[in-house]
């Protein structure tokens, strides 16, 4: 009897789960508001295409084109006080039997007659494997001690976010007169990957006191005798900068800015952005020196990395412009990676009762204009992770003490997002929010800053 049962139930098919619903959208009304501020002037190199790299070359070089075996490798673009350092990039093996590391190696040269010191402000970089795996995280986990991540790049961003420079980088390195030196020489492994499949995000802070010239270039490890591998050194390097093309496989041409409909191509970064904080005062106005809070039930949004084709109805595309770029890349450092929002809102309840208000980051579907009076959101939620990465938001607490919170926040493609932080704001209260985060790599733009005041119930 027990042998009949057991054939019967393995004879029986397990039913199929129903389908997951499709999303479905829904649109909140309200205001959405360009961004007050702007960038600043501080230079970034941005090394992000090719972002899969296929083959060695050199992946981005600001140095003079005089005496190079390509010159059209090379963009001539010399730095001297505050720039930035970016670079995210993805090594795939092209089969199982090549399994060797791809370094990545960022090079400075001094063309002067005196030693030039570049400091290193702050600086992390970091691999997806084993440093920062792609995790499933809530959507909001407070993250008081950086320990909280899921990626490369928002681990990168959250260390800088707190002023961190990673064990391992010099704060100082001194570049003798017509010199090089390596500000990094590090490996994306690949051997023990299943898929062989790597990727690193590195973000520098530099200073130098004299002008220099940059490159990120690639390049397989070479073996030793007993069959290590070895880190290239500052002589090959310099062969490669000096000899080599462009790194492959190239990423997509951009469309062109003066296309008008059609698809938007926006294409990989590789060359010299303006710009490393939006630093803003969000106000009433220019001349105001508060942000009165919507009424009770109404709520308004300022656009966060906006971009061609993603404005959201504000007409305001905040994406860094490119200094010098190669002509198959970018023509704008679309989606702001590495950029930190440093926005200060004074709020202020103008009413004569006391309010609750809530300051959330939100990921509204991409429009342009917007095709309906207020943002279009999903539910449920589709698959796709729009954004992860660390918030910092600083503010008094509803008992008058000051508070400095570490958010890490993960949103998929039109979620609403849950409020980083909610006040009870007596009558004429005023109260000063700060909200600050570096846009994180592997995100996609836009996103928004949302101000709400919550319906008052009779409870309240």
């Amino acid at each position: 009897m027990f042998a009949f049962l057991l054939t019967l139930a393995q004879a029986t098919p397990t039913p199929t789960p129903p389908p997951p619903p499709e999303p479905q959208e829904f649109v909140r009304p309200q205001e959405v508001r360009s961004l007050p501020g702007g960038l600043d002037q501080i230079p970034m190199f941005n090394s992000n295409s090719p972002e899969l790299v296929q083959t060695q070359g050199i992946l981005l070089s600001t140095f003079p084109a005089e005496g190079m075996e390509q010159p059209a490798a090379h963009l001539n673009f010399p730095f001297e006080g505050r720039f930035d350092l970016f670079a995210h990039h993805v090594y795939r093996a092209p089969s199982p039997e090549e399994l060797t590391s791809l370094y990545l190696g960022i090079i400075v040269h001094n063309p002067g007659s005196q030693p030039v010191a570049v400091d290193v402000l702050q600086a992390a970089t970091y691999l997806s494997q084993p440093d920062a795996p792609f995790i499933d995280l809530p959507a909001l986990v407070e993250n008081p001690l950086g320990e909280v991540y899921a990626g490369p790049g928002g681990r990168v961003m959250n260390d800088i976010l707190r002023g961190q420079r990673q064990e391992g980088f010099s704060p100082q390195v001194i570049v003798p007169p017509g010199g090089y030196e390596m500000l990094l020489n590090v490996p994306i492994p690949v051997e023990t990957l299943d898929p062989p499949i790597n990727g690193r995000s590195t973000l520098m802070r530099l200073r130098s006191d004299g002008r220099v010239y940059v490159a990120s270039l690639a390049l397989f490890a070479r073996e030793d005798e007993t069959g290590n591998e070895q880190a290239p050194t500052l002589d090959e390097w310099r062969s490669l900068l000096q000899t080599g093309s462009l790194a492959g496989a190239r990423d997509r041409t951009p469309t062109p800015p003066d296309q008008t409909g059609g698809q938007v191509v926006y294409g990989r970064v590789a060359g010299v952005a303006q710009g490393s904080v939006w630093e803003a005062q969000v106000a009433d106005s220019p001349n105001a020196l508060t942000l009165s809070i919507p009424a009770p039930g109404e709520a308004f949004s300022y656009g966060l990395s906006t971009l061609v084709a993603g404005r959201l109805g504000t007409n305001q595309v905040q994406t860094a412009p490119m200094l010098v770029r190669y002509p198959d890349t970018a023509y704008q450092a679309h989606g702001n990676y590495a950029i930190q929002y440093s926005l200060s809102l004074p709020l202020h309840n103008p009413t004569d009762q006391t309010q609750q208000v809530a300051i959330a980051l939100q990921t509204p579907i991409k429009e342009d204009l917007l095709s309906q009076n207020g943002l279009r959101f999903f539910k449920p939620l589709p698959t796709q992770t729009f954004f992860r990465g660390t918030v910092r938001v600083r503010y008094t607490d509803d008992r008058g003490l000051p508070r400095t919170r570490y958010i890490h926040v993960v949103q998929r493609r039109g979620q609403q997002g849950e409020p980083l932080v909610t006040l009870e704001m007596p009558e004429g209260d005023r109260r000063l929010v700060q909200v600050d985060f570096l846009y994180p790599p592997d995100s996609t733009p836009p996103q928004v800053l949302t101000v709400q005041t919550l319906e008052r119930t009779d409870s309240n």
